[in-house]
């Protein structure tokens, strides 16, 4: 079976991307665009399916969906190359039971943030006390940890109103994190695809800031 995988192209970088496609594969034709107004099941809307002379196959997706429909003048492929505003501000909510990271970012680079370990216990020790006092401190640290952070975010996000989210790290955490009333305001941005990060820390944020608008590119290799 032909191997996939996935990777982050900043839309700076993609004419290159796709040169060196063409290069490896023998050239490659476009072989579909997805119609923001399709409910077929097809490709995502505003994504592009490409195909190599030799059979390898790569689906370019936008970082958030198109607003309209392609021109009927402008190419699938062309519409990605030039729809993606990378001049507006991204909210940035990175948050895992090691701590946190949130911010606002432009054309790839931190604007403010901050950052905050927070620890929380991941087991009991050794004659530790009961179960359920365990796990009475375990929610009390994660909420905690979520209030913070949402807390941080919205003071953030109040000063650099962002024109969609990246989340990233913990699914569960960073749902709670953007349910919290301080940030009611912004749970109806556009986001970008989930980012899986480590703890956070300055450096993860800075890599999620330079990511956050990438295009998204699924690569399958051809058949053997």
């Amino acid at each position: 079976m032909p191997s996939s995988r996935a990777v982050l192209v900043g839309t700076n970088r993609l004419e290159g991307w796709l040169s060196r496609f063409a290069d490896r594969n023998g050239g490659y034709a476009v072989a579909g665009g997805g119609d923001p107004g399709a409910r077929d099941g097809g490709l995502p809307a505003g994504s592009v399916r490409i195909e190599g002379g030799n059979g390898c196959v790569a689906v370019l997706s936008p970082p958030l969906p198109p607003a309209a429909p392609t021109s009927a003048d402008t190419s699938p492929l062309q519409a990605l190359l030039t729809g993606v505003d990378t001049s507006v501000v991204v909210g940035l909510l990175l948050i895992r039971r090691g701590g946190y990271s949130v911010g606002a970012a432009r054309a790839g680079g931190i604007l403010p943030s901050k950052t905050g370990p927070r620890y929380v216990q991941g087991r009991t020790a050794a004659g530790g006390g009961s179960p359920q006092r365990f796990a009475r401190r375990r929610a009390n640290q994660a909420d905690a940890l979520v209030e913070e952070t949402a807390l941080r975010a919205a003071a953030l996000f109040d000063a650099h109103p962002p024109a969609c989210l990246q989340l990233g790290g913990d699914r569960t955490l960073a749902a709670a994190a953007l349910a919290e009333p301080v940030l009611a305001r912004y749970t109806g941005l556009p986001r970008p695809a989930f980012l899986t990060v480590p703890d956070p820390r300055l450096a993860v944020l800075q890599d999620a800031a330079r990511s956050a608008l990438s295009v998204r590119i699924t690569v399958t290799d051809p058949p053997a």
